[in-house]
């Protein structure tokens, strides 16, 4: 009986074809929308994410965000060394400047700077040159989305892409000379801006003279120690916040989705996509139910018990689900090729699994609405016509 509800399922080619679309587009926006919400939210705290070799965050105590930078002195780091069951501490600068290029316009930066010596806390993925090769006089390293946009030079042909900037140009920071040594992979920002790597001595050194400058010391915790006792001991002899990377991550994505009306409205935007979505799968599935009611009253009429008219309509269900999910997942990883990594756009398994759920429960749900139909479907009926 399974095969004679697949072959009632594609026997009208149009209505199968409808169906399937109407499910190809359910996915699409179940899977499109929740994307880009995860990848505006990731990007809030992507900075966070990439210093990934630091157990803890050490910061003012009233920071209530990444970008909620409260200066501490430099001597701040000595003290968290000193604090038994740390490993390492190192200084961060996180800030922002503005770039001058080389047609004289300026472009806001975010600026990084990264202890001296080890240089924790840098890019994850350095595309060409050297990490090490901010040791050399004068030299930064640029995020490959600003090299390729922001600081990208005009071309001097018309009617030619702008030339992106390279290992070796030169930019200019509050009057100070800086040379490109690499281009690296970092997370984009919300903003948009490019991100620019150097040492902290130097990024002190790219920013208008301050008093304090130091946004956060960077601490790893002993091998075999618990990270909370570290913690605790941090606060109780520094007197300001210690945090772990996820908490941090955490404190960042609460604020933002609190105090960011655009993430808000994106988010209910993606929830509203979710249902409409699935109303559509489900007023489309069920119509295609009742306009096959006569050929189930046929059935019934022929001795199918509706214990199997159920499996019937679920095996329908279940397959133009499983159909039009495949056919939605391609496209919408097609989209993600398409807009490229400058748009936030976060897939993941987990949201794959949960528009799956979602398509699997709206087939589910339009199947028992169907079903109600069938059985209280007199055989009679059909042949009363």
């Amino acid at each position: 009986m399974v095969l004679v509800a697949i072959k009632m399922l594609t026997g009208d080619q149009g209505k199968y074809l409808g169906m399937v679309l109407g499910l190809v587009f359910t996915t699409f926006i179940m899977t499109q929308q929740p994307a880009m919400f995860f990848g505006l939210v990731k990007r809030s705290y992507g900075f966070v994410s990439d210093a990934a070799l630091a157990d803890i965050w050490v910061m003012d105590p009233m920071v209530r965000y990444i970008d909620d930078v409260k200066p501490l002195s430099d001597t701040t780091v000595a003290r968290v060394r000193g604090v038994e069951g740390v490993v390492w501490a190192v200084p961060i600068y996180k800030g922002t400047t503005r770039v001058r290029l080389a047609d004289g316009n300026f472009q806001n930066s975010v600026l990084i700077g990264l202890d001296d010596t080890t240089l924790i806390g840098g890019p994850p993925i350095i595309l060409s040159g050297k990490l090490a090769d901010l040791r050399r006089a004068d030299g930064v390293i640029v995020s490959a989305d600003g090299a390729n946009n922001r600081f990208a030079r005009p071309s001097p042909r018309s009617n030619e892409p702008p030339i992106p900037l390279m290992i070796g140009d030169v930019i200019e920071m509050n009057e100070r000379r800086a040379v490109v040594v690499g281009i690296s992979e970092a997370t984009t920002t919300n903003m948009g801006v490019p991100t620019i790597y150097t040492t902290y001595s130097r990024a002190k050194s790219y920013v208008p003279s301050e008093r304090k400058t130091l946004s956060f010391v960077l601490v790893k915790a002993k091998a075999g120690t618990e990270v909370g006792p570290v913690i605790s001991n941090i606060r109780r002899w520094t007197g300001l916040a210690a945090v772990t990377r996820e908490q941090f991550e955490q404190m960042t994505l609460w604020y933002v989705i609190q105090n960011t009306p655009a993430f808000t409205l994106f988010g209910l935007s993606a929830i509203i996509g979710f249902g409409v979505g699935g109303l559509i799968a489900g007023q489309t599935f069920y119509n295609f139910t009742l306009e096959n009611l006569r050929y189930f009253g046929v059935m019934k009429a022929m001795g199918a018990t509706n214990r199997t008219l159920l499996t019937m309509i679920m095996a329908q269900a279940l397959v133009a689900g499983a159909i039009g999910y495949g056919l939605g997942v391609g496209l919408i990883s097609l989209f993600s090729l398409v807009i490229g990594p400058r748009f936030p756009f976060e897939l993941s398994w987990s949201l794959f699994l949960v528009s799956a759920c979602g398509i699997v429960l709206l087939c589910v749900i339009a199947s028992g609405l169907s079903i109600r139909k069938v059985i209280r479907l007199d055989p009679a009926s059909v042949f009363k016509t």
